[in-house]
């Protein structure tokens, strides 16, 4: 009897995933925990075993396709098995017009192109879209390379065409569409132009790009980014403190770490720490809002952005307030590299209530962090640049970039809650004793 294999959910979150390779084909013999395929969601990458025994009788998927969490990916069997009733409709309606005649879907269309002659008499085709851009950028049209259905013209030989650097003018353009295009004597054409050849490099190289997909990863990403920045009202407040009580703890810690069997700990994870005590205390920053419903949280689930090959990740401490900085240090590092190892499950950067992002380390001493939705609000940590206090010396201050959504969130406690953040960070070994 066949067997469905659909696609797993990794996390409650999860609607979707990406298949990245196929280990297998179709036709292909499997055993148990033999890997069928490889796939992603927008945090982590999985390998999926196989659950059965058989031949991979069907494909329903091709790799890049995004595909929604429990449905079916393949079907394995025995040969020769009927599998017409496991297919979904989509493919039992491919299967039955797999024999329809294809000289008529190759052969163009007299609505979808247009015939024009050359200068030599012969004919050619060009479709509309790739006339009109043929126009309107100037291309030198007896270098583009025709690689359409029977030796059409289309729009992307235009576009290759320009890549390439080669362009004329409009007026040859109509020309040459018209058929009277001539050609010249290469000698004199060269002579014409070479006052303009001495005036311009050659367009060909500076033209030149690299050009690839934008991974899977990315373009999660980019649609969360665009989701939060087009559906919040998001405002960002920046200020910024006395570091030097935080640089001096973090010079003992360094000084005594090993002899107190402590693991590395660094700014970034005392300011993690300050976070998880003060968040507790406003809970309209320590929320997600979804469909116009606050969810606030019981507890610190902190996020902490991780700079990964495959984009930004966002992994959570649940419950940081309850833990101790070494912990939290300790937690912080194991987060983070699971995450560059994509490693990281789902549930591991689900449920979090608010976001730390620090670039401090890269010399920016303040932006605007954008909401990890539906969280309410994001930390952007800063580098500390050398101030003068009123005594007339010199302090280091450490920039914090608050952004939240002004939706869930008024000015008022927003201020306040950066305000509280900042008194702790500037006495923080006080914090430590609370």
């Amino acid at each position: 009897m066949a067997n469905v294999v659909i696609m797993p959910r990794q996390g409650q979150s999860v609607e979707s995933c990406i298949i990245t390779a196929w280990q297998k084909k179709k036709g292909d013999h499997v055993e148990e925990k033999d890997i069928l395929f490889s796939y992603e969601t927008d945090k982590s990458a999985f390998d999926e075993p196989s659950q059965f025994t058989g031949t991979i009788l069907e494909v329903l998927w091709n790799e890049g396709d995004v595909v929604p969490c429990l449905e079916p990916v393949c079907i394995i069997g025995q040969p020769g098995e009927d599998i017409s009733a496991l297919l979904p409709k989509k493919e039992e309606a491919k299967a039955q017009g797999a024999e329809a005649p294809k000289a008529e879907a190759e052969a163009p269309k007299a609505e979808a192109a247009a015939t024009v002659p050359e200068a030599s008499g012969e004919r050619i085709f060009i479709s509309p879209r790739a006339r009109k851009l043929a126009l309107e950028s100037g291309v030198d049209m007896t270098k583009v390379v025709s690689t359409g259905p029977h030796g059409r013209i289309i729009e992307r030989d235009i576009n290759k065409a320009l890549d390439q650097g080669f362009v004329s003018t409009t007026e040859k353009v109509e020309l040459f569409l018209a058929g009277k295009l001539v050609e010249t004597d290469d000698k004199a054409e060269e002579a014409a132009a070479a006052p303009a050849a001495a005036k311009a490099p050659d367009t060909a190289d500076l033209r030149a790009y690299d050009e690839e997909p934008l991974s899977n990863v990315r373009k999660v990403i980019a649609k969360s980014m665009h989701q939060s920045l087009s559906e919040m009202a998001q405002l960002t407040l920046n200020s910024s403190f006395n570091a030097k009580s935080l640089m001096d703890y973090r010079a003992k810690l360094k000084a005594g770490a090993e002899a107190l069997g402590l693991g590395k700990i660094t700014i970034n994870d005392m300011v993690l720490y300050a976070v998880s005590r003060i968040l507790p205390k406003y809970p309209e920053i320590n929320a997600n809002l979804v469909d116009g419903k606050f969810r606030k949280f019981r507890h610190a689930n902190v996020c902490v952005a991780v700079d990964t090959e495959r984009g930004l990740l966002v992994p959570v401490i649940f419950g940081a307030e309850n833990m101790t900085l070494s912990e939290i240090a300790k937690r912080s590092k194991e987060l983070a590299s699971l995450a560059r190892e994509g490693k990281c499950s789902p549930d591991d950067m689900s449920g979090g209530s608010f976001t730390v992002s620090n670039l401090g380390s890269m010399g920016v001493e303040s932006f605007t962090p954008v909401i990890n939705p539906p969280q309410t609000a994001i930390l952007g940590v800063c580098c500390t640049t050398n101030r003068l206090d009123a005594e007339g010396k010199v302090y280091p201050a450490m920039g914090l970039s608050l952004t939240f959504d002004h939706r869930a969130v008024d000015g008022a406690p927003a201020a306040k809650f950066l305000k509280e953040l900042c008194t702790a960070l500037e006495n923080f070994e006080l914090l430590l004793a609370k």
